[in-house]
């Protein structure tokens, strides 16, 4: 089955077209500037081809590329009617959506009431499935959510020590994210182990936004980030945990609002904060400035206290994965991450490690021989894990 796969975004709209049974990935497209003028699409096949053409709203974006799915030079399908489903990259909309559903539109009215658990992400995502319902109707569309993964965490895992009415009335409690990249790493070391049972492994999705995963015998039993994608980790722009009593003192010292101040610790925190640079090739170019030493030792501290607080709250490890763009193309990351983890049988092959470039598709293990843990760099694949779901719930 042709699945396209949607990740819409607050300006941008990404599309791949894949085939579930083959794998084949048929083209990816990925529109900016949406509603911001100057807008481009850049769509690649075996090759690279940029369209500049004004979007004022996700509608002409979503036309956009199925026109040039069809297109008789550039297109890859003779007719849309070869696509069999859309599946739809949800980030959280609470507790009653913890697996991937069929949306229509009393589905699409209900997930309109979850919004405010990812303020940032479930507007575009909504907006995405309206207009997919509109342009094609007659095809089915999947949302697949990145908290499924992780519903399966023990209740003193995702709860907060608040009370508890709190919880049952208004489910405050930790999310977490990425699940649908943590639940590829866990088949992919399948694979590799022959069987996840008994298995302990550490997944580290790090890129612009980061969050780390406890996942044993195949299932999450806890994540990094929380009620939002704001706790967890120092990232690129968001500061990771924070104590919540600074709240006040930010609002006071900078004279913000509520909303001022979750938008400083989302967009204007983490290693953009403290640098004045959120991507870690402008970070590692100036490792020697202070500040930008300081963003990046922050960062890589902060990854391996979860990786050794999952390690004892699962009585060990076998695996610590890294994957995303930092994980598995940043060889400085890895390596400092894994440094001084003798006490846990890890010991790193730092050769092996710096010789892992392009291509970036392949599974790599970076621990030397003697360790007792295993370290892999597992490029993941969200967009393939949205196809499967939506072909199966499809089919």
């Amino acid at each position: 089955m042709k699945v396209l796969v949607v990740n819409s975004g607050s300006s941008s709209l990404k599309a791949q077209l894949m085939d579930t049974e083959s794998g084949e990935v048929f083209c990816n497209a990925y529109c900016e500037r949406i509603g911001i003028g100057k807008s481009f699409m850049t769509y690649k096949t075996s090759e690279k081809t940029v369209i500049e053409q004004e979007m004022p709203t996700h509608k002409e974006a979503f036309q956009l590329i199925l026109n040039t799915f069809t297109d008789p030079k550039i297109g890859v399908i003779k007719s849309l009617k070869e696509i069999g489903a859309i599946g739809h990259r949800c980030v959280n909309f609470g507790e009653k959506y913890n697996k991937s559903c069929i949306v229509n539109r009393r589905v699409l009215e209900d997930l309109k009431k979850y919004i405010s658990f990812a303020p940032l992400h479930n507007p575009p995502a909504i907006l995405g499935m309206e207009v997919c319902l509109e342009l094609m109707p007659k095809v089915k569309n999947v949302a697949v959510f990145d908290t499924a993964f992780h519903s399966t965490m023990p209740d003193m895992a995702y709860m907060y020590a608040l009370p508890y009415d709190l919880y049952e009335k208004n489910k405050i409690r930790r999310y977490g994210a990425h699940g649908t990249s943590h639940r590829y790493i866990a088949l992919q070391c399948e694979k590799l182990f022959g069987t996840l049972k008994g298995k302990k492994i550490i997944s580290c999705h790090l890129g612009g936004g980061s969050s780390i995963c406890a996942i044993k015998d195949g299932i999450s039993v806890d994540t990094s980030m929380g009620y939002t994608p704001l706790a967890g980790v120092v990232m690129g722009t968001r500061s990771g945990d924070v104590d919540p009593s600074v709240f006040k003192d930010i609002m006071t010292a900078k004279n913000l609002s509520v909303d001022d101040t979750l938008n400083l610790l989302n967009k204007k925190s983490g290693l953009l904060g403290i640098s004045g640079y959120s991507d870690m090739r402008d970070i590692e170019s100036n490792l020697k400035e202070k500040k930008v030493k300081l963003a990046f030792d922050m960062m890589v501290y902060s990854i391996k206290k979860y990786i050794g607080a999952y390690a004892a709250a699962m009585n060990g490890v076998d695996a610590i994965v890294f994957t995303a763009g930092i994980g598995e193309k940043d060889e400085v990351v890895r390596e400092a991450v894994c440094k001084d983890m003798e006490y846990l049988g890890l010991y790193f092959d730092s050769e092996k490690n710096k010789k892992l470039h392009k291509p970036f598709d392949n599974i790599i293990e970076v621990s030397a021989k003697k360790s007792k843990v295993k370290v892999y760099r597992i490029p993941t694949n969200e967009e393939f894990m949205i196809a499967m779901d939506t072909a199966e719930l499809v089919k």
